[in-house]
């Protein structure tokens, strides 16, 4: 693999992450699940990808985010939120809010279109990132950070590429049966091992593999298992069922179910983000890289009706974005421009694309006590999920 060299300070970093790693396997009688590796590999105190100090977003960081591309993005999820406030309450919670721009872009355009938001929170774990946000959103009094969820949430909760960067374990299917795949040290590296899988992670399999496609997987299939992505979804619909009305919106890469547990993807979804090169070793330099794994939607949607909230709509990006305005909002620049409007339509044709972000990526909303607009309810299609 040929990827950019890191500066010698990332690279003691990683190093220090690396030990404090294999501390926790040697702890752990020589192994430790994926999950955990992948927890302490993103949020490790000071060391972990996203609890420490490195640039993440942009074009000094690792990727690059819907709302790193355009304002259009958070302009549209402006009106969005304009309509699950008017009949809540002017707040908006948002979790993990990278570089703080949607949530700008949100603001300025609620207020330029006269809409009121009282409250605006955010919930963020890298330090790195918070400092960014507190920055760029100092004009902004009414936004305020979290150390976590709120007991109860009158409102809209927006989450844009959260979900992918939950710990998730790992389950390759055998001749024997399903076995997990644990962490652990052989010849000084990380290294994958596999454990008997235990009633947890078999009840896990059973709530997101459906049988007839469990049958049709192949020997040596390894998958995700969404637990924490799932806990989280339970609590964020608890939260809003405690509310007085309020929906939460998900923007995040994956598919539901029927289109997840495929033969053809035989190695799992994991995906590592280094300097804007994408890979799939998550033990490559732990702590400077990013590591994902698209979402079960079908999961995600079945634990929020678990948590007590309502699936309003499931769509994919190109089709939230549409319904939502983003055509109408790219009018208000003048084709005649051409040098503002070219490249704010570049930067919605790669929203919108099949062949970009348009249809891998899926929109996601639940809520309890609230409708849609109607050009949103006519594009749901959660009865694929």
């Amino acid at each position: 693999m040929s990827l950019p060299a890191p500066t010698s300070d990332a690279l003691a970093a990683s190093h220090a992450l690396q030990n404090l790693i294999a501390a926790d396997i040697a702890a752990g009688s020589g192994a430790i699940s994926f999950a955990r590796f992948m927890e302490l590999a993103l949020y490790a105190p000071d060391l972990g990808y996203y609890s420490g100090g490195a640039a993440k977003l942009g074009k000094d960081g690792d990727f690059t985010t819907a709302p790193e591309l355009t304002p259009l993005f958070g302009a549209t999820l402006a009106h969005t939120a304009a309509a699950i406030i008017a009949q809540s309450a002017p707040n908006i919670l948002e979790f993990g809010a990278g570089t703080g721009k949607l949530a700008r872009d949100i603001l300025t355009e609620a207020a330029a279109a006269g809409v009121a938001v009282e409250r605006y929170a955010i919930v963020e774990l890298s330090g790195e990132l918070r400092a960014r946000q507190q920055e760029l959103l100092r004009g902004f009094p009414q936004v305020e950070w979290l150390d976590g969820f709120p007991d109860a949430w009158t409102g809209v909760a927006i989450g844009n590429e959260v979900l992918d960067a939950m710990p998730v374990h790992l389950a390759r299917k055998t001749a024997a049966g399903w076995r997990e795949l644990h962490v652990t040290v052989a010849d000084g590296r990380f290294d994958y091992v596999e454990v008997e899988a235990g009633p947890a992670l078999l009840d896990q399999l059973a709530a997101q593999v459906h049988p007839e496609d469990e049958a049709l997987l192949p020997e040596g299939y390894t998958t995700e298992l969404h637990g924490s992505a799932r806990g989280f979804m339970a609590t964020l619909a608890r939260m809003l069922a405690r509310g007085a009305g309020g929906a939460a919106i998900l923007l995040d890469y994956g598919f539901p179910a029927h289109e997840y547990y495929l033969g053809q993807r035989e190695a799992g979804t994991l995906m590592c983000h280094y300097r804007h090169h994408a890979h799939a070793d998550p033990f490559y330099l732990p702590g400077l890289q990013d590591i994902t794994a698209h979402v079960d939607f079908t999961a995600m949607a079945v634990a929020a009706q678990d948590g007590g909230a309502d699936v309003l709509a499931y769509m994919s990006q190109a089709s939230f974005l549409l319904a939502a305005g983003i055509g109408e909002l790219l009018t208000r620049t003048d084709p005649a421009d051409a040098k503002a409007y070219l490249p704010r339509a570049n930067a919605v044709q790669k929203l919108l694309s099949p062949a970009e972000m348009g249809e891998l990526f899926k929109v996601l909303i639940v809520g309890k006590g609230v409708r849609l607009a109607p050009a949103l309810a006519a594009a749901d299609r959660s009865h694929r999920l």
